[in-house]
């Protein structure tokens, strides 16, 4: 059977590229703050928004909010605030890869950029800990002990709010205070984790990882099912992405997550030269990932 060529790629690893030329522009600029990344990530988006290869059945908030984004009103303004998608956290992977970040850079970088598009405090706090797994496992982090030690971050940060990087996002929502707000995402992601840790001690691979940690469709449920198909076969980066791929979920951005897991522990080197040889967007994909090979 002939494979198809280019290999093309779902609207998930479209975002994540804009994401990632959002921050290679706003770096270019100086050091990575909101007020750098904020503009380039909103001219990426919107670019996204018109382009004709936008064409992958991008999810519905991302499409709402990134209309709203072309305009001159405050980026709170586009959030939609009620939304809790997988659209958040699939496309944060690049911002645990560059190297010489705080974590006060790279968790802000994270939940802002989901903030653009995805305004609920589990979109945000969801991205963060997604950020969080990619920097982890790229800077040798043992898979089965990424559960407990996002436990412990979420834990850490529940009552932090980053007002230098999302602004007056909180008030936009019925929370009286910004540590009510944010914490109220931290808790999702906690009962999510708490899932995850049992499923990866009682999960069979046979199984649908979706039937353990959700379908995908919301940001936690995303996160800890991409996490369960990684963490399922976490030195076979392709058994890992077939796994998350053939499940009754958001298979894509399950897939996505779990991919970008299992690519931040092996490195590029671990993927199938029939597959990154045929990769759409190859030539982005490269050259980004070169950029922060650390």
């Amino acid at each position: 059977m002939s494979l198809p060529k280019p290999a093309f790629v779902t609207d998930d690893t479209q975002m994540t590229l804009a994401f990632a030329r959002g921050i290679r522009t706003a770096m270019d600029r100086g050091v990575l703050g909101p007020q750098h990344l904020e503009g380039p990530l909103r001219e990426e988006f919107v670019a996204w928004y018109h382009s004709p290869d936008n064409n992958r059945a991008p999810g519905r908030t991302c499409m709402t909010a990134c209309m709203l984004l072309d305009s001159e009103r405050p980026w709170q303004r586009a959030s939609q605030i009620g939304s809790k998608g997988c659209g958040a956290n699939m496309r944060v992977a690049p911002i645990g890869l560059v190297p010489g970040l705080s974590d006060e850079q790279r968790a802000g970088a994270a939940q802002l950029q989901a903030a653009l598009t995805h305004g609920h405090p589990t979109a945000l706090a969801a991205s963060d800990l997604t950020a969080r797994a990619v920097y982890l496992l790229a800077r040798g982090g043992e898979p089965m002990g990424l559960a407990g030690h996002l436990r412990s971050y979420a834990y850490e940060n529940r009552d932090r709010y980053h007002h230098r990087w999302l602004g007056d996002l909180w008030t936009f929502s019925h929370d009286p205070t910004p540590e009510a707000f944010i914490a109220r995402g931290w808790d999702e992601c906690l009962e999510i984790l708490e899932r995850l840790q049992h499923a990866t001690r009682t999960a069979s691979p046979e199984d649908d990882p979706c039937l353990a940690t959700g379908d995908g469709w919301i940001a936690e449920e995303a996160l800890a099912t991409g996490l369960l198909s990684f963490l399922l076969f976490p030195e076979d980066p392709v058994m890992a992405v077939r796994r998350a791929a053939c499940t009754r979920g958001d298979s894509d951005s399950i897939a996505c997550l779990a991919g970008a897991f299992a690519g931040a522990h092996l490195g590029a080197g671990a993927w199938p030269k029939e597959w990154t040889d045929r990769i759409e967007y190859r030539s982005d994909l490269m050259s980004l990932g070169a950029l922060w090979d650390s």
